[in-house]
């Protein structure tokens, strides 16, 4: 290994390490408390280490959202299967969701931080909205099956999609909330995916024409 490769692999190294510390203190502590100082402790770095990297904690925490929101794009990407109803497409993309969220608590604390305390977090105007136009593009992937079910007749050519795809993800993140945060151990996930599945249920019957 050349020097130059050494070098590119020891910066990615810190890098990934700056991200992983500051991941597990946005998770334990929220967005206020944590500073680039409690951040280049937790990665046994200088706070100088931190800055040839990234030029602030906003852009940390921006980094991390977009980068776990990016991955959650990449598995729902074949969500499509011939043959299935919109119905069953829904379910599938919502365990698809849960599958992530279960795998990553740190993720789902994050991003559930983030759209409760979006005013609070002081995030510059650019980097906000960046992560807005992101995440709304990652479940996007709701409005193309919602769309599938009018095409198809299965549900009523009525229905706002816009609003369905917001309440839909509302209702997943709400169950998942609530599960992950009250205890339950390992019912947790059973009680998560038989409350979506009775969830979904109920609300694909009431987009049928």
């Amino acid at each position: 290994m050349g020097l130059e490769e050494r070098r590119r692999r020891e910066k990615e190294n810190r890098r990934t390490a700056i991200l992983n510390a500051a991941r597990k203190l946005f998770f334990e502590k929220g967005f206020k408390p944590v500073t680039v100082e409690s951040i280049a402790k937790k990665a046994e770095l200088s706070k100088g280490s931190i800055y040839l990297h990234f030029n602030s904690k906003e852009e940390i925490y921006t980094h991390i959202l977009l980068s776990d929101i990016q991955k959650f794009q990449n598995r729902t990407a074949d969500v499509f299967r011939n043959g299935e109803s919109a119905t069953e497409l829904l379910l599938r993309l919502s365990n698809v969701y849960i599958d992530f969220f279960l795998s990553d608590r740190e993720l789902f604390r994050i991003l559930m931080n983030f759209m409760l305390h979006t005013g609070n977090l002081n995030l510059p105007d650019d980097l906000n909205n960046h992560i807005i136009k992101t995440m709304n593009k990652s479940i996007s992937i709701i409005d193309k099956v919602l769309q599938y079910g009018i095409d198809n007749g299965e549900f009523s050519a009525q229905i706002n999609v816009r609003q369905n795809r917001n309440a839909l993800w509302g209702l997943l993140n709400g169950i998942i909330s609530l599960y992950l945060f009250i205890g339950m151990g390992g019912k947790r996930e059973e009680a998560i995916r038989s409350t979506v599945k009775s969830s979904l249920d109920v609300y694909a019957k009431g987009l049928r024409p």
